[in-house]
């Protein structure tokens, strides 16, 4: 009962999904999976750059090995965009009520994002391009990517903080906006999750792309070898799998229990597992020879991998524990709905409005109330609206009542000018009369 008087609970949109929902749960895992991939190679990629770009300023090695990430940027990017269309339109489909009013709560944030998005993809351009133009002003070049990072990393916090809000929707009646609903339980420990990912997944991104046979290495670096490389690749990689592990911890202890279950507590388990067992492996890389260097890689990434599999299967199933209580009072709310809608409609009522009369108009009184309920829309005392004048029909129909009630039920049409009166056969015959009457009486 505490549930459903503190909890808003709209009418859901009475509409069949376009596909069955264990296909839409698919595509929004499958999907989504794809996309933060080159999300994190993206916001992980712009703070490796920015990283490696200072500390270029004393070893021109690591400025090189800043412009070869930087140029990657732009390229995962537009990935990034194309495959977010489809876990977008997804959750849309499968979580309209919540996904939207959550995007109203935090009002001015979310529509941010579009602008957002706009200016950090060109900065991450002109930073790109620029490159050689403002070799001799270092600091400015740092600050447009610098800047542009800032904004990639205030992005994601503000989609992760609107996906964390629908799913609690009792929660709606205390937001007053972004900033409330961003100190909701569990938003910065996922969030500082995330961004161990993206570190991460750029970190193993590094060892594969310059590990590539057909990648001209030696034409590209004058001091660094590409075992050099592949284990600052590595070492990114290490820091960020160790703040995903440590965050993830948090993220598991400070999990609303409302959306908890034995299956999601599993799967989490499993998958922080996976990424203790790929930390271990990068540990035992980067102490072992250069030749050794690939030994466990693949091992690596597919450890990552399955855990963004698992990880992302057990968000799904905590969103679908958080919301099916509720979603089952918005579907017996709109069921209601459709029964005393489809009730009124099938038992219509036309109901009289009640006349406003005035007794003080004596005789004139009822039928002066049924000409200003039914005729003043249309017809003024000197001044011609849709029809004529009070008083031009007074000097038409003076000395013939019975034709001005005959007219009014079922008129015809005298001026082509003028729209042509509707009938009124409804009106009852002592009614007309009345109106006739004050018609025929006005001065």
């Amino acid at each position: 009962m505490l549930l459903q008087i503190n909890t808003p609970v709209p009418k859901d949109i009475p509409l069949d999904l376009p596909l069955p929902e264990w296909l839409l749960v698919t595509l929004l895992i499958v999907s989504f999976l794809l996309h933060i991939i080159f999300i994190n190679l993206m916001v992980g990629g712009s703070i490796v750059v920015l990283w490696a770009q200072v500390k270029g300023l004393k070893d021109k090695q690591y400025d090189v090995f800043a412009y070869e990430i930087a140029k990657t940027i732009t390229v995962n990017k537009s990935i990034a965009v194309v495959l977010g269309v489809a876990p977008l339109l997804s959750i849309n489909t499968l979580y309209t009520v919540y996904f939207y009013s959550a995007n109203a709560l935090t009002g001015f944030a979310w529509i941010m994002i579009i602008p957002l998005v706009t200016i950090a993809f060109l900065l991450t351009y002109l930073h790109k391009y620029s490159w050689s133009a403002m070799k001799n002003h270092k600091a400015l070049h740092i600050g447009i990517i610098a800047l542009s990072v800032l904004i990639f990393l205030f992005i994601p916090l503000i989609f992760l903080t609107n996906v964390n809000l629908m799913m609690f929707p009792e929660k709606w009646g205390t937001i007053k906006g972004f900033l409330s609903a961003l100190v909701l339980p569990n938003v910065f420990p996922r969030y500082f999750e995330f961004l161990g990912a993206c570190v991460s997944v750029t970190g193993v991104f590094i060892v594969w792309y310059n590990g590539r046979k057909n990648y001209p290495f030696e034409e590209i670096y004058n001091n660094f070898t590409r075992a050099q490389v592949k284990r600052v690749g590595y070492h990114i990689a290490l820091v960020g799998l160790a703040g995903q592990i440590v965050f993830g911890a948090i993220v598991l202890m400070t999990l609303p229990a409302k959306g908890v279950s034995f299956e999601v507590i599993e799967i989490m388990g499993v998958a922080g597992g996976l990424l203790v067992l790929a930390l271990w492996w990068i540990w035992q890389t980067v102490k072992d020879t250069d030749e050794n260097l690939n030994r466990h890689f693949w091992k690596i990434t597919i450890a990552i991998f399955v855990f963004m599999i698992c990880y992302g299967g057990s968000r799904q199933m905590y969103r679908h524990n958080a919301l099916d209580k509720h979603q089952q009072m918005m579907a017996a709310h709109t069921a209601s709905f459709q029964a005393l809608s489809k009730e009124a409609r099938e038992n219509y009522v036309e109901e009289e409005p009640e006349l406003e009369i005035d007794e003080s108009l004596g005789d004139l009184a009822k039928g002066t109330a049924l000409f200003q309920a039914s005729c003043s829309g249309c017809h003024q005392l000197d001044q011609q609206l849709v029809g004529p004048p009070i008083r031009e029909m007074k000097q038409i129909y003076e000395k013939d009542e019975p034709k001005l009630i005959a007219w009014i039920k079922a008129p015809g049409r005298k001026r082509m000018e003028l729209m042509q009166m509707p009938g009124f056969p409804q009106i009852p015959d002592e009614d007309l009369k009345e109106i006739a009457k004050y018609i025929l009486s006005v001065e």
